[in-house]
C-alpha cells in the first residue's frame, strides 16, 4: 500500500464517525503542467477529515505541495507552494468521473492528490506580478535596468488613437 492509502473499516462501520489524518508521501511522480513542476523530492502533503456517510467516505481536505518553474516574462527561476481543497466521496461501486473508489475498506487519496494539485499549478507564473520582463530586441532583464536598444517604430496604425488620447488629455 501506498503513502496515501487509509484503513478506513473503522469507520465504515458506524455511521457519522469521523477521523482526522496527516499525510506525507514523498512524492507523486509526473506532476507537472506546462513547465510548472513539483520536483521529484518534494514531498506532499494531505490533511484530510474522513467521515462514514451512508453511500461511503466522504473526505475533507487540503493538498499542498511545493513546485518550481520559469517566470513567464523573465524567464528567472520562480518557486512556491500549490494548495487546493477537495471534498469528494469514497464508494464501493464508485461512478466514473463522479466518486472515487472505495476498496477493500481502503480510500487511496493519491489520484485525488494528484487531481487537486494539477488543478493548482499555475500555467504561467511570474517571479512577482510587476516583472517587466525582458527586450525583445536585446534580450537584457528589463527588472535589472533598461536596457540601450533604440525604443522599437510606434506602429501607425495606433496614431488616431494616439491623437484622441492626447485630445483628451487637454
Amino acid at each position: 500500500m501506498g503513502p496515501l492509502v487509509v484503513n478506513v473499516a473503522d469507520l465504515l462501520h458506524r455511521r457519522g464517525a469521523r477521523r482526522h489524518e496527516r499525510l506525507i508521501a514523498p512524492s507523486l511522480p509526473g506532476l507537472a503542467v506546462v513547465g510548472t513542476v513539483v520536483p521529484p523530492h518534494e514531498p506532499i502533503n494531505v490533511d484530510v477529515d474522513l467521515e462514514s456517510v451512508s453511500d461511503g467516505i466522504l473526505a475533507t481536505g487540503s493538498v499542498t505541495a511545493r513546485w518550481r518553474s520559469e517566470c513567464r516574462r523573465c524567464l528567472a527561476d520562480v518557486a512556491d507552494e500549490a494548495r487546493g481543497g477537495f471534498q469528494e466521496l469514497f464508494e464501493p461501486q464508485a461512478r466514473e468521473g463522479e466518486t472515487y473508489p472505495l476498496r477493500h475498506e481502503h480510500v487511496d487519496l493519491e489520484p485525488l492528490a494528484r487531481e487537486t494539485l494539477l488543478l493548482e499549478l499555475p500555467l504561467a507564473p511570474l517571479c512577482r506580478e510587476e516583472c517587466r520582463g525582458l527586450c525583445p530586441t536585446c534580450g537584457a532583464d528589463l527588472n535589472r535596468g533598461a536596457c540601450r536598444c533604440a525604443p522599437p517604430d510606434r506602429d501607425p496604425r495606433w496614431e488616431a488613437l494616439d491623437e484622441l488620447r492626447d485630445q483628451l488629455n487637454r
